[in-house]
């Protein structure tokens, strides 16, 4: 086997593992589809934990809300 065909195996089996691994659609629709699930899973996750926080800390937060706004001199 000389080095040409051993490129040209090479890439074949390049596009081969491409085509298996996006499900047969081509890398183009591999890079156009990016990372969505994981970018709403990522999204769900910050927003369930933020109404979690809030629901737990609310009045102390309101307080220190309050606390900080007062210290300015907001509202006398």
């Amino acid at each position: 086997m000389d080095m040409n065909h051993l490129d040209r195996v090479r890439a074949a089996a390049y596009r081969a593992a491409i085509f298996i691994g996006t499900g047969g659609q081509g890398r183009e629709r591999r890079r156009e589809r990016g990372d969505v699930p994981g970018w709403v899973l990522i999204t769900l996750m910050t927003a369930a934990l933020a109404l979690l926080i809030w629901g737990l800390a609310s009045e102390r937060l309101q307080a220190l809300f309050n606390e900080t706004f007062d210290g300015f001199g907001f509202g006398n």
